[in-house]
């Protein structure tokens, strides 16, 4: 019994330490190269790297140079086998204003391990409040929208089903 419980501490003790000692920030800059290979960059005031998460804040998101999306703060949170991605306060350029709501509240991914092949997302703007999920494995992005505003801009991409609204889009 004793070395049962040895076992489980070290497991622990090396999960936490793992997770503390994550290069997050390193992370980041590697997404960055990865985007900036698609003309993305990202452009953010200040980057800081907590126990289990990183936050960026006032991130201003550039598309082959052109600056579309301002956002407040972006949170990403993880525990391995459980991580989140946060983001506050989207505010989009007038340019896309008449194709894609202008002010988003709130957007969260969140990803289990124990269901890897599925992220769940979860939104609040402008448009009202929509749920959703991306399916890895039918790559699928799949949104219902809940409780519906003011859709009128996005109208002409969603779908009326039983249930509502809905934006459903192959990858």
């Amino acid at each position: 019994m004793q070395m049962v419980k040895k076992i489980i501490g070290m497991l622990i003790a090396s999960w936490l330490l793992l997770l503390i000692f994550m290069p997050k920030e390193e992370m980041y800059y590697s997404v960055e190269k990865i985007l900036a290979t698609r003309d993305i960059t990202l452009n953010e005031k200040s980057i800081d790297e907590g126990l289990f998460s990183l936050t960026l804040k006032d991130v201003t998101i550039y598309v082959k140079g052109i600056a579309l999306v301002n956002v407040k703060k972006i949170d990403f949170f993880t525990l391995l086998f459980y991580n989140t991605l946060k983001i506050d306060n989207i505010l989009v350029d007038e340019v896309l204003q008449s194709r894609v709501p202008s002010k988003t509240k709130e957007v969260a991914f969140s990803y289990q391990i124990f269901n890897p092949l599925n992220i769940s997302v979860d939104a609040n703007g402008s448009f009202g409040h929509a749920i959703g999920s991306i399916d890895l494995s039918d790559k699928k992005v799949h949104i219902d929208f809940v409780k519906t505003k003011n859709i009128e801009v996005i109208k002409s991409l969603l779908k009326k089903g039983k249930k509502g609204w809905f934006y459903e889009k192959s990858f």
